[in-house]
């Protein structure tokens, strides 16, 4: 793409919502080769530019605490998104009141503990779907004893089933 097409596009490095135009748009255009563009290529690549203009920004990201008693919690959580201790057990373990680490994750991440150590766990469950992992065994590697309760709260952030996400990727 040239520049100046790019100039009304986001500004910044940002996640958007990818609508089916625009991942099939995209999916075809991944496939073109040789340098130059044929008459029905810059006209779908207007489209690309067109939906990705209109796209809404998601929030993933994961922010990190900064506190360093957290923060050992957090990288933990983040290498083993399965863990199954309860609050009051990372808070022991960590070397902090349980009501001092839900306080200082809300005031340092924006997220309650449960909802940031969701979020690490569907962001695992993102890359273990795109790598072809079966919705079932991504929900079991990930801690969840009830399917059902993963795809739920799947649905919820992601607006589609960890199914369907998965088709999506093949």
């Amino acid at each position: 793409m040239a520049a100046s097409a790019c100039a009304e596009l986001p500004g910044d490095a940002c996640v958007l919502a990818v609508s089916g135009l625009l991942r099939e748009a995209v999916t075809r255009a991944a496939s073109w080769t040789g340098d130059a563009l044929n008459a029905p290529q810059v006209r779908l690549s207007g489209v690309i530019l067109d939906e990705i203009r209109s796209s809404p920004r998601v929030a993933l990201g994961l922010p990190m605490p900064r506190d360093a008693r957290l923060l050992r919690i957090a990288r933990a959580l983040s290498d083993r998104p399965d863990e199954g201790r309860r609050l009051e057990e990372w808070a022991e373990w960590a070397g902090i009141a349980p009501r001092t680490l839900t306080r200082r994750f809300i005031a340092e991440t924006g997220f309650t503990f449960t909802e940031w150590r969701q979020r690490v766990r569907l962001l695992e469950a993102l890359e273990l779907l795109a790598a072809g992992r079966p919705v079932k065994a991504a929900a079991l590697d990930l801690g969840y004893d009830n399917v059902s309760a993963f795809i739920a709260l799947f649905r919820r952030v992601f607006g589609v089933t960890p199914g369907r996400y998965e088709a999506s990727m093949r």
